[in-house]
């Protein structure tokens, strides 16, 4: 039964499945901690600075280490990277469920990022060495509306574990599911690798790019709590651009690097990769701050302010899909160039809301969000990897998402930033709003930059060459058994 699963037509979607769980586990413990950090402190007795390394220390290795997750996944083995990513990350959040300190939970959220370092790069990668070019957006779309809904929903679903069950809930959950991807992959992904020669593992490349993004983020998250001037940040910033112009100028000179710079002369994929990081520095700020809006001054509860982003979360799932086949079909070109269009519109929508909002008034932003988001990210993926050799997939899905990645911590800083100037001591709700407004009207002049971005930059990949399906075609012809005698 096993084999003629294996061998049937629909295989790669069932692959795909075995993935988005996967994916799913791991976006969704991007937003789910963060309705739960109440009970978190009246449990653990947290102090505030260590509620927020409950969240960043999961952000900061995750961004860190992406980039080596990866080459691993190139070098290693796709879908064996991939489970030992499963396997961390659901050994992480048992112990997260168990933790009997705050120091010990923030701990444990670090090593929780390391396996969704090591699991998000082999998602893209693994999706991209399965399916053939003339089905790979629609894949990808699929691939992107998992991400999104998982993001979208987390708060829901920890409002909903942490006022029923309790604040542990959040983290138990991801063990079964983390078993059971760990059983579906095996039953449903082929394993695949960087087969060209001479490839190793570059540990100068590994230290620099590992050492430069994990100061780069950290410089980001702590910016608003120290000063942008403060010497930790100043440091953590300068650090963080020696390290990487290091990365840049050892994989220059390396025979085999991590990361071929060969990639970024494709101006499709620099293209797709700065939308990225745009839409997401664009929205991932805003969002964080619209949840606060949504429970501080309009006086929603968690699960009430989870489930308002409902129409846009309900709007990726159906139109990412959708987006991604059009993207096969016609290119990512002006579909990027009308999302990032929407998603300034929405920005520029939620701009004129006022300390007393109707949530009605709130919808139409959702809507355009929804569709512009959809239209952004499975075609950005999508038009990204297709300037990727097969064989550099996990390479090249990891600076996929190093860009969404770095674009969200960003954003947070500077909207953060914004918001704490333009607020500048004042407690009044007025106050708060006032500086909401001004936060997203410089978002959605990132968003529109993000549009000329995609205009200018971005080509159509809808004819792209199809070699990689020969390579995958060649090198499944040798793994053929001989016929018996």
């Amino acid at each position: 039964m096993r084999q003629r699963l294996l061998t049937s037509e629909n295989r790669r979607w069932w692959t795909l499945a075995a993935v988005a769980l996967g994916l799913f586990m791991i976006m969704l413990d991007n937003t789910i901690v963060n309705v739960a950090l109440p009970s978190i402190q009246r449990d653990l007795g947290a102090k505030l600075s260590e509620l927020e390394w409950i969240v960043s220390g999961y952000a900061l290795s995750f961004a860190a280490l992406i980039l080596t997750g990866g080459k691993l996944a190139d070098l290693l083995g796709r879908r064996r990277i991939f489970v030992i990513g499963l396997a961390v990350f659901a050994a992480s959040s048992l112990a997260c469920a168990l933790a009997p300190s705050a120091g010990f939970l923030i701990g444990a959220r670090v090593v929780q990022g390391v396996g969704a370092a090591l699991m998000n790069p082999a998602t893209l990668s693994i999706i991209s060495a399965t399916f053939p070019p003339r089905e790979r957006g629609m894949a990808i779309g699929l691939w992107a509306g998992v991400s999104a809904t998982a993001l979208a929903i987390g708060p829901l679903v920890g409002g909903l574990l942490v006022e029923n069950v309790g604040w542990s809930s959040i983290f138990y959950i991801n063990v079964p599911i983390g078993v059971i991807a760990i059983v579906a992959s095996y039953l449903l992904i082929d394993e695949s690798r960087d087969m060209s020669a001479g490839q190793r593992l570059d540990f100068p490349g590994l230290a620099s790019s590992g050492l430069g993004l994990f100061a780069l983020t950290y410089g980001l998250i702590e910016a608003n709590a120290h000063g942008w001037t403060s010497p930790r940040i100043v440091g953590a910033l300068a650090l963080a651009a020696l390290a990487l112009a290091l990365f840049v100028l050892l994989e220059s000179r390396q025979r085999a690097p991590m990361l071929d710079l060969q990639l970024f002369r494709n101006g499709t994929f620099t293209g797709a990769n700065l939308v990225i990081l745009m839409v997401t520095l664009a929205l991932f700020g805003v969002l964080f701050f619209l949840s606060l809006y949504l429970q501080n001054i309009l006086s929603y509860s968690p699960v009430r302010a989870g489930a308002a982003f409902l129409p846009m979360t309900v709007l990726i799932v159906l139109v990412a899909p959708f987006a991604g086949r059009l993207s096969d079909r016609l290119g990512s070109r002006w579909l990027l160039t009308i999302g990032m269009t929407l998603v300034a519109a929405e920005l520029l929508w939620f701009s004129r809301v006022g300390v007393h909002e109707a949530y009605l008034s709130l919808v139409p932003g959702m809507v355009l969000g929804g569709v512009g988001m959809a239209c952004v990210m499975s075609p950005g993926t999508a038009a990204a990897m297709s300037g990727v050799p097969l064989d550099k997939a996990g390479v090249g899905s990891a600076v996929v998402n190093t860009s969404r990645q770095v674009g969200g911590s960003i954003g947070i800083a500077l909207i953060g930033a914004i918001m704490a100037s333009e607020i500048a001591g004042r407690a009044a709700p007025e106050a708060f709003v006032h500086a909401l407004s001004v936060s997203f009207v410089v978002a959605a002049a990132i968003a529109l930059a993000g549009a000329l971005t995609a205009a200018a930059l971005v080509r159509t990949h809808a004819q792209r060459d199809v070699a990689d399906e020969q390579v995958k075609r060649r090198a499944s012809l040798t793994e053929l058994p001989l016929p018996r005698r």
